[in-house]
């Protein structure tokens, strides 16, 4: 059981951190060719890339999870979800696109860009809102492949587009000199070697995915998205996270306060993705077991990726804590004492509540892949939309910046008195079940 469950959260975990590290490259690159404008008209954009992130992952992952479950119980529908998940996913992609390339400085302008900001950010938000489907479909395409038995391939292609995207970063926007443009580009250029790669497995004789022809099925959609609000809410956590900070920042401490958060944001990122990459890993394993109806497969599936999950948020913690400093004077290239004076402290506090993320998260995504999708979004929803903004409103008001660091750790842990009252319950649920059983038994 152990060494099977490495098989899939370790390249799931890898993956993460490649693209992971894309993003911090990003904001390495665009802070020392731009500054702290161009961080802060980076972190002003990442809401968007969440939305589009977590409307593929929702539909994508879903379909996964759905096509193995039905596929661990021989049900003949379950390749299905596969192409029904790939043509839902690229509409939805070019309706997102075209509304976003037509109202670009609009939602630049919302989201709190000012005319300084519109000037660095506007071409970067334009080119890669072009390459959405692409960012959308890569989620069907790795989620399928890592529930058919090749969580390596997975791994490959989210880490070789990784590398791609940090080389290009550095051509584009240096020797070529194309700027924000340039990393826009090679960011959504990325997906597309992801997808590239991924055919190699669907090419193969070992893909056992089916490309069916069956109607379009707005049931099977809504089937994978209620197993996928978990992958959702995971991946526009960070968002929403990121637009409440922006609107207080800005009114606590103007631009310099937001390009700070541009730090905190994106080394989050990294953590979230980690965990996610757990969660992610668990779930074709879990969904087999459950579908086979094994719960102490199913118990120690959740318990092991919890304990990983643990390990990692005490690394990061520990590395935050004690290089706090060095952190952001990587990202800091002018030499601002206030960005550095805002930042550091917030750092620290930030990032006390990722151990509590990682089990909500790993939780989170446990339930979504044992079919029990109301206990999924009832976590995601509170961890990634409803406690943190109240928490982010009233700890603003009470505490100034100190208070909006902080309404991070206290949402997590809101989240996790929610999380165990569940786990609770569905223990107690199982119990009756047991005794209900023996006494049948009995008789």
């Amino acid at each position: 059981m152990k060494t099977k469950l490495g098989r899939y959260i370790v390249p799931s975990v890898l993956a993460t951190v490649g693209t992971s590290c894309y993003t911090l490259a990003d904001t390495f690159f665009i802070s020392l060719a731009e500054g702290a404008n161009g961080i802060t008209a980076l972190n002003l954009v990442l809401p968007i890339y969440g939305l589009i992130f977590a409307i593929g992952a929702m539909i994508g992952i879903g379909s996964a999870t759905c096509y193995s479950l039905k596929k661990s119980r021989g049900e003949a529908d379950a390749d299905a979800f596969f192409i029904n998940s790939i043509v839902f996913t690229a509409v939805i992609g070019v309706i997102l696109m075209t509304v976003g390339l037509v109202f670009a400085r609009q939602i630049l302008a919302v989201l709190g860009a000012d005319d300084t900001i519109m000037a660095v950010g506007l071409d970067y938000l334009k080119t890669f809102l072009i390459f959405t489907p692409f960012f959308m479909l890569n989620y069907t395409f790795t989620a399928f492949i890592r529930n058919d038995g090749a969580p390596n391939i997975a791994m490959a292609a989210t880490i070789i587009s990784g590398v791609f995207n940090i080389v290009f970063d550095y051509v584009f926007m240096f020797p070529m000199g194309l700027g924000m443009f340039g990393a826009a580009l090679a960011t959504g250029v990325s997906p597309v070697v992801s997808m590239l790669i991924c055919l190699i497995h669907y090419l193969s004789k070992k893909n056992n995915v089916r490309l069916v022809r069956v109607k379009l099925s707005f049931r099977r959609l809504f089937s994978a998205c209620s197993l996928g609000v978990s992958a959702f809410v995971g991946e526009i956590t960070m968002s929403v996270t990121t637009l409440v900070f922006n609107f207080l920042l800005l009114a606590i401490g103007g631009n310099t306060a937001v390009a700070a958060y541009g730090v905190i944001a994106n080394l989050a990122v990294v953590a979230i993705a980690l965990f996610n990459g757990v969660s992610q890993g668990l779930q074709p394993m879990a969904s087999a077991l459950h579908g086979q109806g094994d719960a102490a497969g199913e118990k120690s599936v959740l318990v092991k990726s919890a304990a990983v999950a643990l390990v990692i948020a005490a690394v990061l913690l520990a590395v935050t804590l004690i290089f706090a400093r060095q952190i952001v004077a990587i990202f800091n290239t002018e030499g601002s004492e206030q960005l550095f004076n805002y930042a550091v402290p917030g750092i620290k506090l930030y990032f006390t509540g990722f151990p509590l993320a990682a089990v909500n998260v790993v939780f989170a995504g446990f339930y979504a892949a044992t079919g029990r999708g109301r206990a999924s979004s009832l976590i995601s929803v509170t961890r990634g939309i409803i406690a943190i903004i109240l928490c982010a409103f009233i700890m603003s008001e009470l505490l100034g910046i100190t208070g909006v660091w902080l309404s991070f750790p206290a949402a997590e842990v809101i989240t996790l008195v929610i999380t165990l009252v569940l786990l609770r319950k569905t223990a107690s649920v199982k119990s009756k079940e047991t005794k209900n059983e023996k006494q049948v038994n009995k008789e």
